[in-house]
């Protein structure tokens, strides 16, 4: 058998109300019947301080009553007292009770209770609501000392609240300290006073209905008269002024006690409810003893009726003399008023003299309104005349500068004349070759290359040509095929790819064709390599997060509008994988660097490999990933949590983190977009459906949708012209100006054999190393001789000097 249970130690705060002590020492053996307790009643005394006593007169300083009385009343109570304790344990029957007597002092009742608490170490606290009611008087005090205790003890201890025998709760709301029972029905409320600085105590009443003798003698001699009368009045009053304080002192203290006398002068025979349990032989000595009680009690009442018999004179008399004091009083104001109504004739013929004088100001005003009038309407026509002038100036020095512009462009034309004629006859033989190449290629537009063309098209592989190192599992080439562009992406041998791994790969990538994911043109089984069409501002990330940029033109800074639009392309070609046909094609590894930019900086998708299963896992991963790739647009940054936390807080920590580089966002778009990577890094719809790319492109679909409009309607210029001014800067370059085989504006241009302008330096070295075809059309050069275009280095010379000038 286990150890005995530990007691658990409940401590009652009950009062005299032995009706309602029983109450809620019925709820506490109720509550707490399971189980093994000892109840400890708490018990304060309702005396205020030892300096007074109470009798039925009201209370008195101890020092008017003599000791044997002090001691006789003081016995009086204790007895009273214990009898009413006695009847709590003897209720508990069998239950184990002791009474704890608390000591109260000129402290309050509630702190006292808070300290008592902490001393004891109290883990269960019952009161009752009438236990500080008889304490603190009235019953706003108490509602507010038992929301003290709640407020301020610790806790471990657990409040129990109990009116009538019931559970309530303590309840703060729209600044009011509520008591409500079980059913939510309110039994008792306070409202928290404002404190406010005020006087109290008669001499307050006294300086109200007497004024000071400095202010009676600034009155008029008139009042000469009745100052003799008034001033006995006065000598009355000050010579009785301690007795009425004493007087009002005395019915403040009858007042403070009424409601406890009032309480104690109920018939006694109420409290006489006693246990069931109680013996036929203990009832009758309690009625007994009750029947003694009720007699001493009517000892009192025949005392204090005498004592009101003496206060209901001093009352007549009090009233006597205040009445007397009112009539002086009223005799002042009647000659106060006499004095208002002068002073109200001077104010009516003053405020006539004023509306006089403001009837004049009016028309004054009147006139001068119509002079500004006339000046404004001619300063309006000399305004008007002077921005007709200005403007009229503004188109001739455009008309001037479009002439000027004009004569340039047609010196340029003229020079670019003769280049371009020997240009068409190159261009025709390259369309006609071009269109032979075409019809012999598979109709799917994937072309087998050799060895020998991939070498050609690489220059050998030089490091010149790479663009991407993948250590030992890839590289990536730029080259040139069939006079176009493209990146190669080369296998090493080491890399452990199997062949029918590639061709897998290989077969993939050839079955896939839409306008945001890269195209493959061909192969090479010889070397494991894959030819993808070329990017030209490279891969998402360098313009997001590189810092050291080698070329301007492919690295612009993208704008709010162009990363909407690229959120929306890569949604569009990641929905498009996963709806395709006979098996859906997941990414797997969506990231910034899997995400190229062409020339317009429209997206693609790259990166794509055969998935290893089709599951639900594998398309949540496309979602967190696309997620985090809108998280990156927003922020600049390589971290999808601060959008994540701004989103949950408010607009104003989403601007903290939105990149300053893109523009002014327009906020609305910024917070869609938010909540867009919001969704997709939880992975979780509104209504608890699986969140898929199909639902994500409908929503960024609307998005870009209000971005166009928004450019549209002018409303974010600040952004486009930003935009348009990076295009002038990089964009707004003739092609005819970059080398073929630099990819940047040449310097110094010579012309080959093949009939193509090229940077010196770059096609020496392309001829250094051996190779004899041309770059652009991959056919044998005639010869080695090169030719320096002077024409073309002096209208690229002309473009820098132009473009220099508009910066400046």
């Amino acid at each position: 058998m286990e150890g005995t249970q530990k007691e658990e130690r409940v401590y009652v705060g009950i009062g005299e109300d032995m009706h309602d002590g029983f109450q809620s020492l019925e709820w506490v053996l109720r509550n707490w019947s399971s189980q093994s307790i000892t109840i400890l009643i708490l018990y304060a005394d309702n005396s205020i301080c030892r300096d007074y006593v109470y009798t039925p007169i009201g209370r008195l300083p101890s020092s008017s009553v003599n000791e044997e009385k002090l001691k006789d009343l003081e016995k009086f109570e204790e007895a009273k007292t214990d009898k009413i304790l006695a009847n709590y344990v003897a209720f508990c029957g069998k239950v184990k009770a002791e009474v704890v007597k608390i000591q109260r002092h000129d402290g309050s009742i509630e702190k006292m209770m808070v300290d008592l608490i902490s001393d004891l170490q109290i883990t269960k606290l019952v009161l009752s609501l009438t236990f500080m009611k008889p304490l603190l008087w009235k019953s706003r005090s108490a509602i507010r000392g038992l929301f003290h205790i709640h407020n301020q003890k610790p806790d471990l201890c657990e409040l129990f609240v109990v009116f009538g025998g019931k559970l309530v709760f303590l309840i703060e709301e729209n600044g009011e300290s509520v008591i409500k029972d079980e059913e939510g029905g309110v039994i008792a409320r306070a409202r928290e006073k404002k404190k406010k600085k005020k006087k109290h105590g008669f001499k307050v009443l006294l300086e109200r209905m007497l004024p000071d003798k400095e202010k009676r003698s600034c009155d008029s001699p008139s009042s000469s008269s009745s100052s003799s009368v008034s001033n006995g009045l006065v000598d009355q009053w000050e010579k009785n002024q301690n007795e009425i304080e004493l007087y009002l002192t005395q019915l403040s203290s009858l007042n403070a006690t009424g409601k406890t006398d009032c309480d104690a002068a109920n018939d006694p025979l109420e409290d006489c409810v006693k246990p069931e349990n109680m013996t036929t032989k203990e009832r009758i000595e309690a009625l007994k003893a009750k029947i003694r009680e009720v007699q001493e009690v009517v000892q009192l009442n025949k005392k204090e009726a005498k004592a009101i018999v003496e206060r209901q004179a001093k009352a007549e008399w009090a009233i006597r003399l205040c009445a007397s004091r009112a009539e002086d009083l009223e005799a002042c104001i009647n000659e106060e008023m006499a004095k208002r109504a002068h002073l109200e004739e001077e104010l009516d013929s003053a405020k006539e003299e004023l509306y006089e004088l403001q009837t004049e100001v009016e028309e004054k005003r009147t006139k001068l309104n119509s002079i500004l009038e006339l000046q404004r309407e001619l300063a309006s026509k000399v305004q008007l005349s002077s921005r007709e002038k200005s403007h009229a100036e503004v188109q001739l020095e455009r008309a001037v500068r479009t002439r000027t512009q004009m004569i340039q462009g047609i010196e340029k034309l003229r020079r670019q004349r003769d280049v371009l004629r020997r240009r068409i006859e190159f261009c025709k033989e390259k369309d006609a070759i071009g269109e032979a190449t075409r019809l012999g290629e598979p109709s799917f537009c994937c072309r087998q290359f050799s060895a020998a063309e991939i070498r050609a098209a690489t220059n050998e592989f030089s490091e010149r040509q790479r663009l991407k190192c993948g250590g030992n599992w890839t590289n990536v080439y730029k080259g040139c095929l069939n006079s176009e562009r493209v990146a190669i992406k080369l296998y090493h041998k080491s890399s452990s790819l199997s062949e029918e791994t590639f061709q897998h790969q290989v077969k993939l990538l050839s079955s896939i064709r839409h306008p945001h994911i890269v195209s493959m043109i061909g192969f090479c089984s010889e070397l494991k390599c894959i030819v993808f069409e070329y990017m030209r501002n490279g891969c998402l990330r360098d313009a997001l997060f590189s810092t050291n940029r080698s070329s301007k033109r492919r690295n612009k800074p993208l704008n709010w509008h162009a990363r909407i639009h690229i959120a929306a392309e890569v949604c569009a070609g990641l929905s498009f994988l996963h709806q395709a046909k006979p098996r859906p094609i997941f990414h797997g590894k969506l990231s910034p660097s899997n995400v190229l930019l062409d020339r317009n900086n429209v997206a693609k998708i790259h990166g794509l490999r055969p998935s290893p299963r089709y599951d639900v896992s594998s398309s949540r991963a496309d979602v967190r990933g696309f997620g985090t790739l809108v998280a990156q647009l927003l922020t600049g940054r390589n971290w999808a949590g601060l959008v994540e936390e701004a989103v949950m807080n408010d607009k104003g920590a989403l601007i903290g983190v939105l990149d300053q580089v893109a523009g002014e966002w327009p906020l609305d778009l910024a917070v869609e977009l938010g909540n867009i990577a919001r969704r997709c890094l939880t992975n979780q719809e509104n209504l608890g459906k699986e969140l898929t790319m199909a639902m994500l492109a409908r929503d960024i679909k609307k998005v870009k949708k209000k971005a166009d409009e928004l450019v549209a309607g002018g409303e974010c210029a600040q952004a486009d012209q930003s935009d348009v001014k990076v295009e002038e800067d990089y964009e707004d370059v003739p092609s005819l100006f970059f080398c073929p085989i630099f990819q940047d504006i040449m310097k110094n241009p010579h012309v080959a054999a093949d009939g193509f302008s090229y940077e010196l330096e770059a096609i020496e070295e392309w001829l250094r190393i051996g190779c004899s075809t041309s770059p652009m059309t991959n056919l044998e050069l005639k010869h080695k001789l090169l030719t320096p275009n002077h024409n073309l280095r002096s209208l690229i010379h002309e473009w820098e000097n132009k473009r220099s000038a508009l910066q400046s």
